[in-house]
């Protein structure tokens, strides 16, 4: 059986991508409790959210530090459909941060 690596690879690529593009408009959002919101604090998290593998000590505390920009990032289209994936809520469980209702 032929087994093909095309498709993780591309959806990494595709994730990267539109993290750079995202990075030349201001991706740095403060919210109402003067928590500095930036979606590339959550890049150690990057592994479980694409490939499901569980999360590090440093994606937990990522997540855990930019909990309260959670809201912030689910309203942003680029992350939506990588927040509301299962491996996000397997974050949200394994790192024991209630997933936001938004």
């Amino acid at each position: 059986m032929k087994v093909s690596y095309k498709t993780p690879l591309v959806f990494t690529c595709a994730f990267l991508l539109l993290l750079l593009l995202l990075l030349g408009q201001e991706t740095t959002m403060v919210d109402a409790q003067t928590q500095i919101c930036n979606p590339l604090q959550l890049s150690p998290c990057l592994d479980t959210i694409t490939k499901g593998s569980n999360p590090s000590k440093q994606c937990c505390s990522a997540v855990v530090k930019q909990k309260p920009c959670l809201c912030q990032y689910m309203k942003t289209p680029a992350f939506k459909s990588y927040l509301s994936s299962p491996n996000a809520k397997k974050v949200s469980t394994q790192c024991k941060v209630p997933f936001p209702k938004c």
